[in-house]
Parts: structure tokens; sequence; C-alpha cells
């Protein structure tokens, strides 16, 4: 009775060491710790584990510090000394995330850490975050692999100690080195609450009226105080989080204000940003009553500023309108941060934050990037496809109707086209509106972008230099029409499937990907059931007769059999296409 769950066994670790982990996802091994690469571990092991500290308190942050001889793979928890076999106890931050990341084993999240890629490495450092229900004695293990069949298991290492408290964990305090302030900087015992938006508070959530207590909501809040404002920001970030307040919708000359994580401590510092450049801390801090806090992948920081500062040069007064900026990002282990991967959450209006509560969200998508983004998807996933189906497939089937003098398929055929060249054109022109030029920052992009374009406008030009129905010439012009098409085609799908994952626009993941790809499933599907459809007409219209073939009736008759078979296909396609726009533009319209 046991030989199924070990043939099951023997499955997992066969497709693991196939598949292996050179990218660090190890869940699988959460709870042995032992990589499935089909040998048996090593048992001197060759790397030792050290901690800063032998004792801790909850919400202590202990360095972890992995090193030995040239390695490729590791795995790190801390767990229960006494019960080793037990779960994972507590969390880690990272400080160098290019060569670690964070796992969730089990309930608690970012209770492992393991590596990004097979390049070696001597040593890894982290820090462990001792949670509020933590064991007496911690002890940290680690798994360590050389080679793929060179590995160590759970090497152990230092057991940190928790003393015997009768009342509750004080706050600890820090004096932050990078701030001039004499200020105390206090610990965070909590996450913020929202109960008081829009009552006391001035708040900005993203996504909208989401928890501040959850580890994917952004919380900004303001509360006037008398002649000061105390203020409040979370997010889920491990870098920094930064606010500013502006005069417009675009960084450069505003007032900033940052939350920086720098060796597990968070520095709270104002800036100036001058244009897109780098921020320039103030070497003079204004900043009352600091507070932090690092837990579970969620930074925290806190502060009062007062509402007019004289004295402070390119600090804002509190009481006027401005636009909100809202930027997470990643910061090296010294506290320099680094330009933040997608575009910061903005609010759509002027803000007095002093004046009446409110709860707002914002948009990191810009409404220029907004328009282009829909009008391409409009031009290119309907008005395009339809076109296309509708001058291959609905010749024979629309040939004897009539509008406007000409035939109804061309008709249609060229109104969808020409609403292409006109979306297309608009769209075109917004994103310069937006930069103000040509953007460096988003790879191919706008080079295909230039060349669909192009395309665009070539095609209609083609199309009114066309030859005679019997011309010489006009298969030649066929040709030319439909590969010109094609590509465009192609290289429209190409450029908006690079689109959709650039900072000014940044669908979600991985679900723009899977829609897109549904799309052009949906449409190849669908132009190969109706090559399929009027391959068999012509097949039915032929009949063999002593070896030879004759047409008993024309393709264009054949053909016509077909139509409420096509106008069904056609009809169903349109609606698939609407589903897809549809869902396309409700993500735009939610970034």
């Amino acid at each position: 009775m046991e030989l199924p769950g070990f043939a099951v066994w023997m499955f997992v670790c066969l497709y693991a060491s196939v598949v292996a982990y050179p990218n660090g996802k190890v869940r699988e091994a959460c709870t042995s710790m032992v990589p499935c690469h089909g040998s048996s571990p090593q048992l001197s092991p060759e790397h030792t584990i050290t901690v800063n500290g032998t004792e801790f308190k909850p919400g202590d942050n202990i360095e972890v510090h992995l090193s030995g001889p040239d390695f490729e793979g590791f795995f790190i928890q801390a767990r229960d000394a006494e019960h080793l076999d037990r779960p994972a106890v507590g969390s880690f931050v990272l400080s160098d995330r290019r060569r670690s990341q964070l796992l969730t084993c089990g309930r608690t999240k970012n209770s492992a850490v393991s590596h990004t890629s097979k390049v070696k490495k001597k040593d890894i450092k982290v820090y462990w975050v001792a949670p509020g229900d933590a064991p007496k004695r911690v002890q940290f293990l680690a798994t360590v692999v050389k080679k793929y069949r060179i590995f160590w298991v759970k090497i152990p290492g230092p057991i940190v100690s928790q003393p015997d408290v009768l009342s509750p964990t004080p706050p600890l305090y820090a004096t932050s080195e990078a701030m001039s302030t004499s200020h105390p900087v206090s610990y965070i015992s909590k996450p913020f609450s929202a109960s008081s938006c829009g009552i006391t508070k001035f708040c900005i959530r993203n996504p909208t009226n989401c928890d501040p207590g959850s580890a994917s909501c952004f919380f900004l809040s303001f509360q006037p105080e008398g002649s000061s404002v105390f203020i409040e920001m979370s997010g889920p970030s491990e870098g920094y989080l930064a606010f500013a307040f502006s005069h417009d919708q675009w960084m450069g000359g505003d007032d900033a204000y940052l939350c920086v994580n720098e060796d597990h401590r968070v520095h709270v510092s104002t800036a100036c940003l001058k244009k897109r450049s780098h921020p320039l801390l103030d070497s003079e801090n204004a900043l009352e009553d600091v507070a932090w806090r690092l837990a579970d992948g969620v930074l925290q920081c806190s502060f009062r500023r007062s509402i007019h500062l004289p004295a402070y040069k390119g600090r804002f007064n509190l009481d006027n309108s401005y636009y909100i900026f809202l930027a997470d990002g990643e910061a090296s282990e010294g506290g320099l941060i680094y330009k933040h991967r997608r575009q910061p959450l903005v609010t759509d209006g002027l803000y007095n934050i002093t004046g009446l509560p409110q709860d707002i969200g914002g948009s990191r998508a810009p409404r220029l990037i907004k328009a282009h983004g829909a009008l391409m998807f409009v031009a290119w996933i309907t008005t395009v496809s339809i076109g296309v189906i509708v001058a291959r497939f609905f010749k024979p089937v629309w040939s004897h109707s009539f509008l406007l003098g000409k035939e109804l398929w061309f008709q249609v055929h060229r109104m969808l086209m020409l609403t292409t060249v006109m979306l297309t054109s608009i769209s075109f022109v917004l994103p310069f509106v937006y930069r103000g030029g040509w953007s460096q920052q988003a790879g191919f992009h706008p080079y295909l972008g230039c060349a669909v374009m192009a395309l665009t406008i070539f095609q209609p030009l083609m199309a009114g230099f066309r030859p005679s129905r019997h011309a010489p010439r006009r298969q030649l012009f066929n040709w030319f029409h439909w590969s010109t098409g094609t590509t465009a085609r192609i290289l429209a799908v190409v450029t908006m499937f690079l689109g959709m994952d650039l900072p000014a626009l940044d669908l979600p993941d991985p679900w723009d990907t899977y829609a897109m790809i549904g799309f052009v499933a949906w449409h190849v599907g669908t132009d190969v059931l109706l090559e399929i459809h009027s391959y068999c007409l012509v097949r039915k219209a032929e009949v063999i007769e002593d070896d030879r073939v004759q047409i008993l009736q024309s393709l264009t008759s054949a053909e016509a059999e077909g139509r409420l078979f096509k106008q069904i296909v056609l009809t169903i396609y349109v609606c698939g296409n609407i589903i897809f726009l549809v869902a396309f533009l409700i993500a735009i319209n939610q970034v």
C-alpha cells in the first residue's frame, strides 16, 4: 500500500532532477530542505552560518551570513531549535536582490531565502525579522549546492534565544546617522489603519479602498494637527517608498519625501527633484516624530511636518493644492536608491491635503498613454482583423450586394481599414505629445511602432493605384497588398506585446500576455476554420470523370453555398473580438 506514495515521491524527484532549480524557486523543498538532484548529500559541511547577535525580541532584526567556498545554490530557513521538523518561523529581508530572493514556505510569507541564478558566490547576507509569536530558541539552517550533485542539507547554524519578558515589548529606538535631526526614531508596532480615511485623514490608496495591513496595498495619509500634518506611508517594498508634491503631473521641481531601507533600518528624509534626475537629499531635515517598521515585505514610515517651513528651501506650504506622486523601488545595501521600475502613482487632479478629508486613488498610467493603448487595441484587435476576414472570405458571399455603387464587401473592408489608419495615426502622435519627443527608455516598442505606422500609411496609398481587375499587374498588386498588410499586422501584435509591460502602461502580469496570446489564437483559429470551409466547398464542386476534373460550377457560386456558415462564423468572431477589446480597455482603465 506504500508503493503509490513512493512512486509519486520518485516522480517528483525525477521531474525536479530534470528541471532542477537554477532560478531558486525551490518551494518543493520547504519541508525537507533536500534538493532532488538524484544523489545523496555530503556529510561534512564546508560552509558556515554566522549571526550578529545571540538574543532577540519580537520585531528585532538578526543579520544572517552564509559563507564558504564557491557555491551555486542555497536555501536558508529559521526554525524552532527544539523542534527542527516544524515549519519555518519569522521572515527574511534581502540585502542583495540580484543574488537572493524571498520564498514563502507554508503560511509564513518570506520565511525562506534562496538563490536567483547558478552564478557562483562565496557569501550571502540576509536579515531575519523575529515574529511576535517566535519560540524561545531559534536555529538557522541552510542547504548549500556546490555543484549539481554535490550539496549539503540542513547545515546547522547558530541558535538565538529570546530572553524571558514579563511585559509587552517596548518600542525600539534608533538614531539615524543619515539624519541631521536629533529627534528619536521610533519603531511602529502594527500596520496603519484606514478607518479614518475621508473622516479626519486625507488618504491615497492603491488599489482603491485597499487595507494598509495587506501586503499589496500602497497607502499614504495626511492628518492635520494644529500647525502640522502627521503623515503615514506604507507599501510592499524592501527598497524605498517616496511621495512628492508637484505643481503638475511631471517630475521636476517637486517637494519629495523618502523612506529608504538602508542596512535594514529605514531612513526618512526630504529631497528635491530636479527634472527626471536622481533626488537631491537635504542636508537638514525638518521632520519630527519619525517612526518606521519593516515586516512581511511591507515598509512603513510616519513623521510630522509643519504646514509652513519658510526656513527650508524647497519645502512647499501644505495648505495649497498639488498633484501627489507615490513611488517605490529598489535600494542598495548602502541606501542608494534606484530608479523606480514602474510608473509612479499620480493623483488625477490637484488636492489640498489640509482641506476637506478625502479617500482617493490614483493612476500609474498617464491619460495620453492610456488613450494611446486604447486606440491601438481598437484598431488592431477589431477594425483591421474584421476587415481582413471580410476581404478574404466574403467576396463571393456579398458579391451581389452593393453599397454606394460598390460591392458591399469592398465598402465594409475599405471603411474598416480607413478607420484603422485614422485610429493608428491619432494614437501614434500621443506618446510624442506626452514625452515631448522620442523616448529612450521604451526599448524596441517605438521603433516597431514607427514601422507599423509607415506600413499603415503605405497600404491606402498603394490601394489608390490598384490596377483594374483583369489588368496584367493586378496579381502583382494583390501580392504586395496582402504581404504589406500581413507584415503590418504581425508587427502590430509584437509591438502591443512589448508595450503592455512598459512602465508607462504596465498592464497586469501575466494576464495581459495570456489575453494577447488568446486573441492571436482566436484570430488564427477563425482564419484556419474559414480556409478549411472554403477548401471543402471547392472539393464539393469537383467531379472526377475519366481521370480528369470537370468543374461543374464556378468557385464563386461554390463559395456562395456556405453563406450561412460564414455569416455565423463572422458574427461569433466579431463578438469574440469585442470581448477581448473590452477586457483590454477595462485593464487599461484600472492601471
